[in-house]
């Protein structure tokens, strides 16, 4: 397993874990805005490992405000991680894929890639791409051995976003559209990620699985 991201302390960390489970790995910055950083990192998997079988692409961005009053430049840069990120990262991964005939590729997705959220369009736009650019590519890879499919997590507290959550109206409304009534733990996105990861799933396509504890079910809750 190869984790990676723009910081480095994190990269350290994520290896680290996966040392200590007594797995190889590598140590690799990247940045889904930069081509050649993407290119860096797949060639030096390569070298290492000899080839990449799972792609999860996970690099994300968003800012809150209101469509009429969203610059250009913020709409750019986050459609520029969110979407073409994402696209850059499965062009330069998936040939390899096609050429063995097996992968799978998971897109993170969003809840509001089905729904709108209030002061995020640009976020909701992003997302609504990565879903679209799913299913493209599972219906062109599809003949190659190669599974594409996407998972919409719910809500699940972070160090980013948890004083949102718990402080705020939007946290209590999140709560009152969520059937189970409480947020997600990080622990309840793995098994989606490995059974999609799995041969188990190789007959799953074009998908986009929702970890969300009911919320795009939701109707009335009381």
């Amino acid at each position: 397993m190869v984790a990676s991201s723009r910081r480095v302390h994190e990269v350290a960390e994520v290896a680290a874990e996966v040392r200590r489970q007594g797995r190889r790995t590598l140590e690799v910055c990247s940045d889904v805005l930069d081509r050649s950083s993407l290119e860096k990192l797949h060639a030096e998997t390569l070298e290492a490992f000899g080839k990449v079988d799972i792609l999860v692409n996970a690099a994300g961005t968003t800012k809150r405000v209101s469509t009429l009053e969203c610059s250009e430049k913020d709409w750019r840069r986050i459609l520029e991680t969110n979407l073409t990120g994402t696209f850059r990262a499965c062009q330069i991964v998936a040939p390899g894929m096609v050429r063995r005939g097996w992968g799978r590729i998971i897109n993170i997705v969003s809840l509001a890639t089905f729904v709108a959220f209030y002061g995020v369009a640009a976020y909701g736009a992003s997302k609504a791409g990565v879903g679209a650019l799913t299913k493209s590519l599972a219906i062109e890879l599809a003949r190659s051995g190669v599974c594409v499919n996407g998972i919409a997590p719910g809500f699940f507290p972070t160090a980013l976003n948890q004083e949102l959550l718990d402080q705020t109206a939007r946290g209590r409304e999140v709560l009152l559209r969520t059937p189970m009534q409480r947020y997600g733990r990080l622990d309840e996105l793995v098994g989606a990620a490995v059974f999609l990861a799995s041969e188990s799933a190789s007959f799953i396509n074009g998908q986009i699985l929702a970890v969300d504890g009911g919320f795009l079910a939701s109707g009335v809750n009381q």
